[in-house]
Formats: C-alpha cells, structure tokens, sequence
C-alpha cells in the first residue's frame, strides 16, 4: 500500500482515527461521488485505484480509474474541462470517497455533453412499474454544454454497449 495510506489495524482506527486506510475492493478500486462545491449538484460517479486517489491528493485535480480503458484517467486532459478539488472526504468506513470540485470551462462533466452525468430521471410510484411500454427516462437537462463530437472527436466511446 502507498506510503501516504495506513494500514487497516481495526474498527476504531478506520472509524474514528486520524489516519487515512482507504478499503479499495478486490479489483482495486474505490467509488468515488463528484459534486459541484457550489451547488451541490451530483456530476457524477466513478471509481478510483490507488493512484488515482494518490495523484488527486497531490495535484489538486480529479484523477479516476477508467474500468472500461483500464488506465488512469485525468479528468479534463482531454476536453479542458478540469475538475478542481476544493474538499476530498471520505466516509465512515474509509471505502467510499465524495470529492467537491469546481469545473474548469462550461462546468460540464459529462463526456455526453450535458452538465452532470446525472442528466435523466427515473420516474417512480405504480403508474411508473406498471407502464406496458416499460420505464421511459425523462431528461433533466435541455441542452447539451458542450458538443462531444467537437471535444473528442470520432473516437468510439468504449464506455457504451
């Protein structure tokens, strides 16, 4: 383990101690939630590994664990829209992070083009399980902040079916 995490030794150490004992899970990762530090506004969730959570604490800016690329991931190398870290916690039992950022440029995070990643809700109550045609999403967000197309290019998105 990273020099800059500390051993697992007990309940009380992870739960009410000082030091940092991330609990990755058997691939190696941790959930992380990525929230505007303003609004509060849920822009998305990802995974971390080890790196990824050593290079966010160093830099200052989001670094995931892309499962489907299987590599690091700079959040905004690529589309210049850099998600500043302004609070990094971690939860009770230290396998669980919630970073609040400020986002460079238009503030999107979505690689879709819109805000957050959370840009559909999921209708809920009888009349949405019982619907024939099965559960329809409905958007949230109008309008795309950026054209993905223009950002990344023709590159495949290897994160879709």
């Amino acid at each position: 383990m990273n020099q800059l995490f500390s051993p697992r030794i007990s309940v009380e150490q992870v739960e009410e101690g000082f030091q940092l004992a991330p609990k990755f899970d058997g691939n190696g990762l941790i959930p992380v939630v990525t929230t505007d530090v303003n609004t509060g506004e849920v822009l998305m969730h990802a995974y971390m590994n080890e790196e990824a959570l050593v290079k966010t604490i160093e830099t200052g800016e989001a670094h995931y664990y892309s499962r489907s690329r299987q590599q690091l991931w700079h959040k905004g190398a690529t589309s210049g829209l850099v998600q500043k870290v302004r609070q990094l916690l971690i939860d009770d039992d230290q396998d669980c992070v919630w970073m609040r950022v400020e986002v460079a440029g238009s503030g999107a995070s979505c690689h879709v083009g819109y805000r957050s990643c959370f840009y559909r809700s999921i209708p809920v109550g009888k009349n949405a399980v019982s619907a024939p045609e099965g559960i329809s999403l409905k958007f949230t967000e109008a309008e795309k902040t950026f054209d993905p197309q223009v950002v990344y290019g023709d590159v495949p998105n290897p994160t879709q079916l």
